[in-house]
């Protein structure tokens, strides 16, 4: 399990640089809105994530294994949960409520976000069939 998270991590650093990428390309190269940009980044990387992490982390045999689109729509919930909701709460919290510059709570909502995603993403959307947590 300690491989899969570092190759989980390793997944989730190319998609780190992809997102800011993506977001910033859109923004000042294509000049469509913030909130546009943000979103197609997370609609673009989220596939990325799973199509990399179903080859390479969390490769299933093809028995057992739940259809490619359930798996993709788990992968797609489990990210809007920790990225979108959790992600914009904590943000506010920190922000907002304890002052913390912007920076520095992006980086502690990773040491939440992270491993939450891995689980997530292990027990929940790459699950087999029968398989019981």
């Amino acid at each position: 399990m300690f491989i899969q998270f570092i190759k989980f991590g390793m997944v989730g650093a190319v998609n780190t640089v992809l997102s800011y990428l993506i977001t910033n390309g859109s923004y000042y190269l294509l000049h469509l809105h913030e909130q546009i940009s943000n979103l197609l980044s997370f609609l673009i990387t989220v596939l990325i994530s799973y199509l990399l992490n179903s080859r390479f982390v969390f490769r299933q045999q093809e028995e057992g294994r739940q259809p490619w689109y359930k798996a993709l729509a788990k992968v797609y919930a489990s990210y809007a949960l920790t990225e979108l909701v959790l992600m914009g709460i904590l943000l506010f919290v920190q922000e907002r409520i304890m002052g913390l510059p912007h920076y520095i709570a992006t980086f502690v909502n990773l040491c939440v976000t992270v491993p939450l995603n891995f689980v997530l993403n292990k027990f929940w959307a790459y699950r087999k069939r029968n398989e019981t947590v």
